[in-house]
């Protein structure tokens, strides 16, 4: 669809002319022949670019141009005037104009122009929306705080974003280790090259270096294509290792040698590639205790660690929950007026929060799906949380005069057990102390996906 220009000029035969030669280049012209009646027409119309003449008779062009860009900041607006100045030029271009162009002036100075300024309206809007869903899918909008220590951690991370440092990020499960890479990605001078997101703790171990460094076809027992690793498919950009504490020990050799020399080995080839990628790690084990158990080298530990940040987990920061509900509403998309009162707000933050804010998220999404009206009141931590009892120190509930389902405890020890272990099965069969095997079973009986949603 052609784009719509509003012509403003007061000179009706050369607003004709120029209208004229604008609809044979494909545009849609409105026109207006007062700098008052511009004004409405754009209220009314709002036209995606505007062409004013300074002199209109009623006013001046650069106070239409004023008016325009304080309604609508992102509308290209281009000046045009028989008695151009260097000083008027630059008045124009402070108060916001695409362009100055002075009289007479050629059709095809102006529809370059005119093209130049559309192309350019479009990449702003498509760069917005794009930076919107972004935001909306890794909910790098929410990373936000009232919290000293994590604003100081963000404004450290925003800091180091414009470096080409290495970042290792700790802390818990469901912090916020990714959303935070991203922020960082986002602000760095890779943004517009690829990041790349890889859970070393998810890739079996006889796939990871494959899946790292790529293959060649043959390499090994299905291998019939050549594939590139995570490192080829983030080239200019950033690779987050997420989990970067379960790598084995002999990966953790090639690792440290391609942050060394620059080039990764895909399996079974005779030469290297040269690869050019920010590392950001991720892990929510203490890395030195890992390697005074010598289960991780000291040298990788001191190349990934360059930048160390370090998540606080939700408990330290309860007064980011209010905020952080909010945030949660809008991104699950929950029916404007639907809020949680003070009294569920007040019983949230007097809550631990083992699993952190993907927890905490976990909560906001089952009670929107399960409020019976615009405010949910009635909320309680997870019945693990509540009793006194003293069997297993304490984390069994009083069973209530009414009964309690035993079926519903379970499910919520299962969604407890993924949170705290970040979604990971086998690690969140080890906190339940049972075989792996039996929590996918469960898993599946249950209905309960990897995240703990039902």
């Amino acid at each position: 669809m052609s784009a719509t220009i509003l012509l403003i000029d007061d000179d009706a035969s050369l607003r004709r002319v120029t209208q004229y030669h604008l609809e044979k280049a494909g545009f849609r012209v409105r026109t207006a022949g007062s700098g008052a009646e511009g004004i409405e027409e754009f209220q009314r119309y709002n036209a995606e670019l505007v062409i004013t003449d300074v002199k209109l008779g009623d006013m001046s062009g650069l106070d239409v141009l004023a008016t325009i860009k304080e309604t609508s900041p992102e509308t290209p607006v281009i000046v045009i005037t028989a008695f151009g100045s260097i000083e008027m030029a630059v008045e124009a271009m402070q108060r916001g104009a695409f362009n100055f162009i002075t009289k007479p002036f050629d059709r095809d100075t102006l529809r370059h122009t005119c093209a130049k300024a559309l192309e350019l309206r479009r990449l702003r809007d498509a760069t917005q929306v794009l930076h919107q869903e972004v935001d909306r899918i890794t909910a790098t909008e929410g990373m936000e705080s009232a919290n000293s220590a994590m604003r100081e951690l963000l404004a450290t991370a925003l800091k180091v974003a414009s470096s080409e440092a290495t970042v290792l990020i700790t802390g818990e499960s469901g912090t916020g280790k990714e959303v935070l890479a991203r922020l960082i990605h986002r602000n760095s001078p890779r943004r517009s090259a690829p990041m790349v997101c890889v859970n070393c703790s998810a890739i079996p171990e006889n796939l990871i270096e494959s899946e790292l460094f790529g293959h060649v076809k043959g390499a090994f027992t299905g291998a019939v294509t050549s594939r590139k690793g995570r490192f080829q498919s983030a080239n200019g950009g950033t690779l987050f290792l997420d989990e970067i504490g379960e790598l084995r020990p002999e990966l953790q050799a090639k690792l440290l040698r391609v942050l060394q020399e620059g080039e990764v080995e895909p399996v079974g080839a005779d030469r290297p590639e040269k690869v050019d990628v920010r590392i950001v790690a991720a892990t929510n084990r203490d890395l030195r205790e890992e390697i005074a158990a010598g289960r991780f080298r000291e040298d990788l530990f001191y190349r990934l660690s360059v930048i160390p940040l370090h998540l606080p987990p939700l408990r330290e920061r309860k007064e980011d929950i209010p905020a952080l509900v909010a945030h949660f509403l809008r991104k699950l998309g929950a029916p404007p007026g639907v809020r949680f009162s003070e009294r569920a707000l007040a019983a949230m933050q007097a809550y631990d929060w083992p699993g952190n804010i993907r927890e905490l998220q976990n909560a906001v999404e089952r009670c929107v799906i399960l409020r019976r009206g615009e405010v949910i009141d009635d909320w309680r931590p997870p019945l693990a949380s509540q009793g006194s009892g003293a069997a297993n120190g304490g984390l069994v509930p009083d069973i209530p005069d009414e009964g309690i389902s035993l079926e519903e405890v379970e499910k919520e020890l299962i969604r407890k057990a993924l949170a705290k272990s970040g979604g990971n099965r086998s690690e969140a069969a080890r906190l339940l102390r049972i075989p792996r095997h039996v929590l996918i079973y469960r898993l599946e009986k249950f209905g309960i996906d990897p995240e703990g949603r039902l």
